[in-house]
């Protein structure tokens, strides 16, 4: 699932090239929604929710988008030809005079009313990179539940919305704890949350999801996907189990404490 800084990246690209236009062609291959018609309607933006996507039209409506694991939105100009897999994979094309919009393998596509839009991401947390953002908030949420384990809390967008798993884990290690240690264990959550905004905002208009403040390839990273690499601040070597939903974790053994897995996780 792509982290909250990737899908601003994408509400970015769409608004650039939808707003302020008028559809001349919509398309939405969903059985709920095969029937709508939003061709001659003036697209007003796009926004991201966390990892949501909101597409609102004049009249009150709105096009709720998530990408998930597999989704992807590819924007093509006009008369220039669909690349972005086979046909059947697409999910829902919005095309204006000069591009068209393409979702690939989206496994949301919702239209609702923009009103209602409170019950598709009314659940979130504050968003990190949002005008909503409310770091006192998010500490409240993340210490309401002062057992659960860290990388579970940082991974529930109830919290806070906007963090995936690439985050989840170098927040662990940049707080220099496991990402199993109890949430009320932590005496440095303030900063954690206040790190965690500062490195979305630093990549909100980047690729790469740059941690380390290194942008040279494959040193963007502290430890996730690292596992068999040594520690670039130990020389320890990395290492990885499943942790929430069985989404890979990656922890210096040396460099962070606290609770692992057990029995021992594999290497």
């Amino acid at each position: 699932m792509p982290e909250g800084d990737s899908v601003y990246q994408v509400a970015a690209r769409l608004h650039e090239v939808l707003a302020g236009r008028v559809l001349t062609a919509a398309d939405l291959r969903v059985p709920a929604h095969a029937t709508a018609d939003l061709a001659g309607r003036l697209v007003l933006e796009t926004v991201p929710r966390g990892k949501h996507l909101l597409t609102r039209f004049d009249g009150g409506l709105t096009l709720h988008t998530h990408l998930r694991m597999d989704g992807r939105w590819q924007v093509f100009r006009a008369g220039e030809k669909w690349s972005g897999g086979p046909a059947f994979q697409i999910r829902a094309v919005l095309a204006t005079e000069q591009h068209t919009a393409v979702g690939y393998r989206l496994p949301v596509v919702e239209l609702l009313r923009t009103a209602d839009e409170p019950s598709v991401v009314g659940h979130l947390g504050p968003d990190l990179l949002g005008a909503d953002w409310d770091a006192d908030e998010a500490l409240r949420r993340l210490a309401a539940d002062p057992a659960r384990p860290l990388g579970e809390a940082l991974l529930d967008q109830r919290n806070l919305a906007g963090i995936g798993n690439v985050y989840a884990n170098e927040l662990c290690f940049l707080a220099a704890v496991t990402p199993w240690t109890p949430v009320g264990d932590l005496t440095v959550l303030p900063r954690l949350v206040a790190r965690a905004h500062q490195l979305l905002d630093f990549n909100r208009m980047r690729h790469g999801h740059i941690t380390t403040g290194d942008l040279r390839p494959g040193r963007t990273h502290w430890v996730y996907g690292r596992a068999r690499d040594t520690c670039r601040r130990c020389g320890t070597r990395i290492r990885t189990a499943p942790h929430d939903r069985d989404r890979p974790a990656y922890w210096c053994p040396h460099c962070q404490k606290g609770p692992t897995p057990s029995p021992s996780p594999r290497r």
